[in-house]
C-alpha cells in the first residue's frame, strides 16, 4: 500500500472500486485494526466517534479500539457463511454483538437482536432468530451480517464486496436495503466493489485502487462520464452495456496486476498503460486535482493542485 488517503462526510458513500488484489479489503483491514500484528501502517486514521474530536485509530490502546469496532465502526465481511459461526444460533450472534457495547440483560439484548432481524427484512424475525446459518439463504445470511453490523447504530459502516457471491435479484433487494438503512440511521458508508455498475447505483463519490495505490477519486458522475486514470477508463470501457455489439470481442486492459512484492518504483499502471512517459516509471505519481473534486494520479493528465 503506497499513499492511500480519502476522506468521509458525514452521511455519504463512498465506492471503494479496483481488481482483486489492488488492496480494497486490506485498506478497510487497517480501518478496524484488524490486519495481523506483523502489518504496518503508517500515517494516520482519523476518526470523530459521536461528535466528538477527532482520534488517531492507529494511537489507540487495544480497549479503545474493540469499544469503537462494532458501535462507531461496523463491517460487512465478504462471505456471510465464514463470518458467521456455525454452531450459534443467527439470533445469538447478533444479539453477542449487543452485549459486547452495552450492558443489558440478556433478554433484552435478543429482543433488540430480533428487532435488528426485521429492520434488514427477514420475514418472521422472531422465529428465525433461532435458526444457524446453514439453514438460511446466502441472502438471509448476509442480512444477517448487516443486522449484527447497524444493531449498536454505528456512525461507519463498511461493507466489503457485500453482494458478490449473491444472485443479481438478490443483490439488488440488499442494495435497496442498504440505501434505507443509510436513509433511516444517517449511516455513513464506505462501499467496496469489484462491480462498477453497483457502485454507480449506490455511490456518492468513487475512489479506483490499483496495486495498492488511489489513482482516482471523484464525484460518481464525473467518474463515470469523464474519467481520468488511463486504468479507471479501462475498466469502464471493459464493461458490457445494452449497445455493445455482440459480434465484437470485450474490451479487456492487456497485461497483468503485478504483484504487491514487486511493484514498480513509479506508477505501478505504468507497464500496461497506452499513455505512458518516461515520468510514470521514474516514481509514483503525486495525487493532483484536475478539476474541482477530481483528483487523478497521472502526469499525462493536466497537472494541478498537489494533494
Amino acid at each position: 500500500m503506497r499513499d492511500v488517503g480519502f476522506n468521509l462526510s458525514r452521511g455519504e458513500v463512498l465506492g471503494l472500486v479496483g481488481e482483486s488484489g489492488s488492496g480494497k479489503s486490506v485498506t478497510s483491514l487497517a480501518i478496524m485494526r484488524l490486519l495481523p500484528p506483523q502489518a504496518t501502517i503508517g500515517g494516520e486514521i482519523r476518526f470523530a466517534a459521536n461528535g466528538g474530536a477527532p482520534e488517531n485509530l492507529l494511537q489507540l490502546d487495544a480497549e479503545r479500539v474493540r469499544q469503537l469496532r462494532g458501535s462507531g465502526i461496523s463491517m460487512i465481511f465478504q462471505e456471510p457463511m465464514t463470518a458467521l459461526n456455525p454452531v450459534m444460533c443467527v439470533g445469538e450472534q447478533v444479539a453477542e454483538a449487543v452485549r459486547a457495547h452495552n450492558r443489558v440483560a440478556k433478554k433484552e439484548s435478543w429482543e433488540r437482536a430480533v428487532e435488528a432481524l426485521r429492520e434488514v427484512a427477514i420475514p418472521d424475525p422472531e422465529r428465525r432468530a433461532h435458526d444457524y446459518p446453514h439453514q438460511l439463504s446466502g441472502g438471509m445470511r448476509q442480512r444477517v451480517m448487516i443486522a449484527m453490523a447497524i444493531v449498536n447504530r454505528p456512525q461507519l459502516l463498511i461493507a466489503d464486496e457485500p453482494t458478490t457471491a449473491l444472485d443479481v435479484t438478490i443483490q439488488a433487494q440488499i442494495l435497496d436495503l442498504l440505501a434505507s438503512l443509510r436513509d433511516k440511521f444517517g449511516l455513513t458508508m464506505l462501499f467496496i466493489s469489484h462491480d462498477l455498475a453497483v457502485v454507480s447505483k449506490v455511490a456518492d463519490r468513487v475512489a479506483v485502487m490499483y496495486a495498492g495505490s488511489l489513482v482516482e477519486l471523484a464525484a460518481r458522475e464525473q467518474i463515470f462520464r469523464a474519467p481520468a486514470h488511463p486504468y479507471t477508463r479501462g475498466l469502464i470501457e471493459a464493461v458490457p452495456t445494452l449497445k455493445t455489439e455482440r459480434s465484437r470481442p470485450l474490451e479487456t486492459i492487456e497485461g497483468t496486476v503485478p504483484p504487491l512484492r514487486a511493484v514498480p518504483p513509479g506508477c505501478p499502471f505504468e507497464p500496461r498503460c497506452d499513455l505512458r512517459i518516461p515520468e510514470c516509471a521514474r516514481s509514483l505519481p503525486a495525487l493532483v486535482e484536475i478539476d474541482p473534486g477530481h483528483w487523478a494520479r497521472c502526469p499525462v493528465a493536466n497537472p494541478g493542485r498537489a494533494l
